[in-house]
């Protein structure tokens, strides 16, 4: 195996500069669990931890390493432990806003080239939820792709109205509707996976992600847990991870989200409500808050069926909480900058 083969490319090789060290070699992170790490290289995986320094220097743990990362990594006990020194920049990256009141960024993971946004076709689907998953993935510069699970659960005709809602909500990026259980759609899902490029699996606990995994490497390699009694799957992955399939594709599996907060740009909700911002562009006001401006275009679409209410108040909503955690993140951010200039100072002035 090379490092190609893992996904590095020029991109990554540009971002070294002056970080050539002969003692340390490139891996990229393919676990991550409760603080520690596995990287793999072109030999294989080996248990990795942070070095002081890299610790130490982190302003917070979205500076530290995430599955899909590439470091600079020495090895050290005949090879059989990584000491992490160095992260590269990341290309495209998975985040959220951390659960509960804490307002700061949690890094999911790193460098991927597609998400697949999964949804049970049964008790899961939710148009709204959609909606957030697409301005993670625009957020972090990822193609991302709509996967229907479980659609053995409901009629053809029940999936055919999913979809025309999907569409007419304005969602308009490619959707495959597939089944764990009978293996419809899994031949069409395996034929997009492209040796060498890596995916994730974005979703609520029990859509099925795992095992979908599951079927794609033949075998039950990694645990999952039998539906309740109303075709709710329920959560088994307690960890991020890489996984190699065996043509060469990677797949990083995530545990389900019970809350997803948003801290996304204003670049990012505008490519996941595209209809909205092209409307925008006609108001009156260029500074339109699209809630009660006269000459507003994009209430008079809504007004007119053309823009679903749902859609106009979740996008509404998503503005209003993503201007929110990002004020809130700003004034968090120059009150660490502030006190760590207070510790500094402090420092200086004991050596006196």
């Amino acid at each position: 195996m090379e490092l190609t083969d893992l996904g590095y490319d020029s991109w990554f090789q540009e971002c070294l500069a002056d970080q050539q060290h002969s003692d340390r070699q490139i891996a990229r992170v393919s676990a991550v669990d409760r603080g520690g790490f596995l990287i793999r290289n072109e030999v294989g995986e080996v248990p990795s931890e942070l070095s002081g320094k890299l610790r130490f220097s982190a302003q917070s743990s979205s500076d530290l390493p995430c599955v899909g990362d590439w470091v600079f990594a020495q090895h050290h006990n005949a090879g059989a432990l990584g000491i992490i020194h160095w992260v590269f920049p990341r290309k495209t990256f998975l985040r959220r806003k951390y659960a509960g009141k804490n307002v700061d960024y949690q890094m999911i993971s790193s460098n991927i080239d597609t998400a697949f946004i999964v949804q049970s076709c049964h008790y899961d689907f939710n148009l709204r939820r959609f909606d957030r998953y697409l301005v993670m993935a625009n957020e972090g510069h990822i193609e991302p792709t709509l996967i229907l699970t479980k659609t053995d659960l409901i009629t053809q005709d029940e999936l055919d109205q999913k979809i025309t809602a999907i569409r007419k909500s304005g969602i308009t990026i490619p959707i495959l509707a597939l089944s764990n259980t009978t293996g419809a759609g899994l031949d069409a899902f395996r034929q997009l996976l492209i040796p060498g490029k890596t995916y994730c699996l974005l979703g609520s606990s029990g859509v099925g992600k795992t095992t979908i995994i599951n079927r794609l490497v033949g075998r039950d390699a990694f645990d999952t847990k039998a539906v309740s009694g109303t075709g709710q799957g329920i959560h088994t992955t307690s960890r991020r991870q890489l996984i190699m399939l065996d043509h060469g594709a990677m797949l990083i599996d995530t545990p389900g989200m019970r809350e997803l907060g948003i801290l996304a740009s204003s670049d990012a909700l505008e490519d996941s409500f595209a209809d909205i911002h092209d409307l925008a562009a006609s108001c009156q006001y260029s500074n339109c808050s699209h809630i009660q401006e006269p000459g507003c275009s994009v209430r008079v679409a809504m007004e007119n069926g053309i823009v679903s209410e749902d859609r106009y108040r979740n996008y509404l909503k998503l503005k209003k909480e993503s201007e929110y955690h990002e004020q809130s993140y700003v004034e968090k951010r120059k009150k660490d900058k502030a006190f760590g200039k207070f510790i500094k100072l402090a420092k200086t002035q004991l050596k006196k």
